[in-house]
This record gives C-alpha cells, sequence and structure tokens, in this order.
C-alpha cells in the first residue's frame, strides 16, 4: 500500500443479508486531498462510505487509515482514530441547539501519523466557516432548515478534530444558495489541511471542490481521475 495515502482500500466487498453490494473496491485519499464518489443512486457509494466506517455488518478487504489496519474495527474505535462521517440524512440532535449539538462532537487534539499537530477546531473558527451557524447559536436542531442541518452535522463532525471525513452526498436537495456555501465549505475545509471523502451525483458540484474523482456503477469502480 501506498506510505502516502491518509486512507487506502484494497478489495473491499460488502454485503446486506445475502445481497453483494460492493465488488474488489480499490480507492485512496492522499492527505490534503478531496476525492469524489460519483455515480448514479444504487451505485453503492453510501455503502462504500458505510463500510469504511464499519456500519456494513458484512464485508471484506482491508482497510488502513492514517497507517493502522482498521478493517476489523468497530465504528465507534473508527471515530476514535480520526475517521469523521456525515451521513446523508444528517442527524442532528433536534432538541439540542446549535452549540449543544457541537459540544457532543467535542474530542480532543490529533495528530498526523508523523507527529504533526492536526487542525483543532473550536467554536469560533466553525462559526467563520460557517457564519449562518454563528447567527444562531441558541436554536435547536429541529427548527433549522435542511441546509443548516448540513452544515451543522458538518460542524459537529469537525468538532470531533478529524484527519478525513467522509461526506455523504452534501448537495442532495439542497437550493443553489446552500449549494454555493457547500462550495465554500469544503474549500474552506481543505485550506485547513482536511481531507474529504465524498459522494456525490451532482457532476458540477464535485468538479469545483474535487481534486480527482472515482467513477462507481453498481458496487463496482469503473474510472478514477482528475476532476475537470
Amino acid at each position: 500500500m501506498s506510505a502516502a495515502a491518509l486512507l487506502e482500500v484494497r478489495g473491499l466487498n460488502a454485503w446486506y443479508g445475502a445481497a453483494h453490494i460492493l465488488f474488489d473496491l480499490d480507492l485512496h485519499v492522499l492527505p490534503g486531498e478531496v476525492v469524489g464518489l460519483m455515480g448514479r443512486n444504487g451505485a453503492g457509494k453510501s455503502t462504500t462510505l458505510k463500510s469504511i466506517m464499519g456500519l456494513v455488518p458484512r464485508r471484506t478487504g482491508q482497510i488502513r487509515f492514517a497507517g493502522l489496519d482498521i478493517s476489523g474495527l468497530a465504528t465507534h474505535d473508527v471515530a476514535r482514530r480520526g475517521l469523521g462521517y456525515v451521513p446523508e440524512d444528517r442527524r442532528v440532535f433536534s432538541e439540542l441547539t446549535v452549540l449543544e449539538n457541537l459540544a457532543v462532537g467535542r474530542q480532543s487534539q490529533r495528530f498526523w501519523p508523523d507527529g504533526r499537530a492536526a487542525p483543532f477546531w473550536t467554536t469560533e473558527q466553525l462559526f467563520q466557516v460557517f457564519p449562518n451557524l454563528a447567527a444562531m447559536p441558541d436554536r435547536p436542531g429541529g427548527r433549522m432548515s435542511g441546509g443548516e442541518q448540513q452544515m451543522l452535522a458538518v460542524a459537529r463532525t469537525l468538532m470531533g478534530n478529524p484527519l478525513l471525513v467522509l461526506l455523504d452526498e452534501p448537495s442532495e436537495g439542497m437550493a443553489p444558495l446552500v449549494v454555493e456555501q457547500m462550495v465554500g465549505m469544503i474549500r474552506a475545509l481543505k485550506d485547513q489541511g482536511v481531507s474529504i471523502l465524498l459522494s456525490e451525483q451532482n457532476e458540477h458540484f464535485a468538479a469545483r471542490v474535487c481534486d480527482r474523482s472515482y467513477l462507481m456503477a453498481q458496487g463496482q469502480i469503473h474510472d478514477g481521475g482528475m476532476a475537470e
């Protein structure tokens, strides 16, 4: 496996019951990269992210993250090693305020494999990246729009100081203005050194934020290259 890769997946297969969903997937993400996982609904993009996080009960293959084999780890142990995950359905705590949602996600400082300190996120820094959230610190999650909840879900994940974020369908169902905000957010995270693997159907959106992308269809990767 490449020593330079922050995340590297080899021969990943996954099943839901008897249904074989992913077939021998190989992919990698370098430090500081934004990588797209492109494809239509049902291509296996979300299952790929869930498999990396250990959320799919049956899987085979090797997953290495920050120099360690995490293939057999439980989801909470994967998260503790600095891999963040923002699911498509967001899952913010509807009764908690913005500040309380962020507090739930707080974890300690992390370090890169070479010992350097990784980005450490504070509430104040996140409010600079997400000015919409700064304007509503005491608003309950259940009283926010879909776009605001998406931003809160990303911000809460960043409070865990991840080395890499798995981002599932960030532009799905979002108004054009919110999509523009998501573009700015992803570019800001990249500038801070955060690596991102995102699943996406919107080719225009992916081309604006991704360094390169993989094309998925029917549970397989058919191509990998630079985003236009």
